[in-house]
């Protein structure tokens, strides 16, 4: 998807009515389709012709017209996979990354599976990348793996994968910077779906190898696949490596400044720089990048970090920022669904609140979410953003199932695993005990609760509520499949790059 992309949403309307699940076909597919329909008849036409002239060689003519037909679809096929490899050429030729180095903000707060890309291609009819040496089988490959495991898993292993969480809250320990035997031991009574690193447990580039390297393979010896690494690295305001002594990653320039210069190949500058780092360092996924519009001038959550208030320049930019991370193997997270940019008041204190209807935000601050989803984003994350208009009461979004559920999983068509925003903010822990927040979350329609306050007593909570039937186990599965999937997808996606 180049910067002009998002032209193609322009013949879009996913929705008219709040309640209407269904994505109406782009007016470009309706042209299609017509004239499929029109060339239909005119071919049966010659063909009757043909028949009535020369009946006795129907045989020869059907099968020189088949010749014909088969040698357009080659010719075809050449001069797509040509013009796509002259694209790529040129996103390589864009130029060296040489990121703005700027005064970085390391107390901001805050997840490139191929057969992603494939099914993201599949829906819009176009060929894969990868697909001519059976990328797509990977994917059928990777959800084999990954239900075998869940079929083996009992039911407390399933709902740790629900869980990312601190390394300090995985060991009890207040700082944590290695990965000894506390770690594996940890890691061996709570194999849990990820882990989320902050500059605190980020000392160099030795130390953070050896970190990450030590805590992937104690997963893999646990559960048989690799463990989602997390980090918060958006460049800009909120950065965890970029511009740190120790670490040989310039500062990047405030997205919002990326933003305003209206070209979206410093997006992905941004994307393929931060990816390339992150994926020498060991991590396999970034809460990267910012799809919130900023549509109130006076929010200061999102304000730097946002790449402006057009939804159009910011869906650009979001799809390029994904590009650049999934190039290296990067999970990126779109984040903060439904959007942070018309907030006054910041989550992390208490609730946030935004004023629109679905159709509102469907013409508006959804646009990046669904062009970054259509970019093959691995991650959505939900927001603690209440929406009154849109939900009918003041419940946070990660607790909508008409927002997660209906909105983000039905109407975006998002396959992906759907995430919290960290459950620790003070806009959950005011109303909930972490095991309540988590069960409203899945009830909800999440797939992964991020940094719950007590992690300890969200899971107990979880596990109480499938025993007393308030959650079924098939839901939990739901989930825990889409995790594994994606972590199978990486580990194939690894075994291919070193051999």
């Amino acid at each position: 998807m180049d910067k002009d992309s998002l032209d193609r949403t322009e013949g879009l309307e996913i929705i008219r009515r709040r309640g209407d699940a269904k994505r109406e076909i782009p007016a470009a597919q309706d042209r299609t389709g017509q004239r499929e329909r029109e060339e239909k008849p005119r071919s049966r036409d010659r063909r009757s012709r043909r028949r009535r002239r020369r009946g006795r060689n129907k045989g020869r003519i059907a099968a020189v017209i088949l010749i014909a037909l088969l040698c357009a679809a080659a010719l075809a096929g050449v001069f797509c996979f040509a013009g796509k490899r002259r694209a790529e050429a040129g996103r390589e030729e864009a130029g060296a990354i040489r990121p703005e180095r700027i005064p970085g903000d390391d107390t901001g707060t805050g997840l490139g599976g191929k057969a992603s890309e494939a099914h993201t291609a599949a829906e819009s009819g176009e060929k894969a990348p990868g697909e001519e040496t059976g990328q797509s089988g990977e994917g059928a490959q990777a959800e084999k793996k990954a239900e075998e495991i869940l079929d083996s898993m009992t039911l407390e292993e399933k709902i740790l994968q629900l869980f990312m969480v601190t390394p300090e809250a995985l060991t009890g320990y207040d700082e944590v910077y290695a990965a000894g035997e506390a770690t594996k031991a940890a890691i061996e009574q709570y194999p849990v779906g990820g882990i989320v690193y902050f500059s605190q447990n980020l000392r160099d580039e030795a130390q953070t190898k050896d970190m990450l390297t030590r805590m992937n393979q104690y997963a893999k010896e646990r559960t048989g696949l690799p463990i989602l690494l997390a980090v918060d690295e958006e460049g800009g305001q909120v950065a965890r490596i970029s511009g740190r002594e120790g670490f040989d990653l310039d500062a990047f320039p405030d997205m919002s400044d990326i933003g305003a210069q209206g070209d979206s190949e410093k997006a992905y500058e941004v994307g393929d720089a931060i990816g390339a780092y992150l994926a020498e360092l060991g991590f396999n996924m970034d809460f990267a990048p910012v799809a919130d519009v900023l549509t109130n001038p006076d929010n200061t959550v999102v304000k730097r970090r946002s790449f402006g208030s057009d939804a159009k320049t910011v869906a650009n930019m979001v799809v390029r920022e994904t590009e650049g991370l999934k190039k290296h193997g990067i999970s990126p997270v779109l984040k903060h669904f439904p959007g942070h940019g018309g907030t006054a008041e910041d989550s992390h204190e208490g609730a946030a609140v935004i004023h629109r209807t679905v159709d509102e935000l469907l013409e508006n601050e959804l646009i990046p979410f669904y062009t970054g989803i259509e970019a093959g984003a691995d991650f959505v994350m939900v927001g603690h953003i209440s929406d009154p208009e849109a939900v009918g009461d003041d419940r946070p979004a990660v607790f909508s199932k008409t927002l997660v559920t209906e909105v983000l999983r039905d109407t975006l068509k998002f396959d992906g695993i759907i995430i919290t925003d960290a459950m620790n903010m003070g806009a959950i822990t005011e109303s909930c005990s972490s095991g309540d927040a988590a069960v409203k979350a899945l009830e909800a329609g999440v797939d992964m609760i991020l940094m719950p306050e007590d992690f300890k007593a969200a899971c107990q909570g979880v596990e109480e509520a499938v025993e007393a039937g308030t959650i079924g186990e098939d839901r939990i599965e739901e989930s825990v499949l889409r995790i594994l999937t994606l972590k199978a997808e990486k580990q194939l996606g690894s075994s291919e790059n070193q051999e």
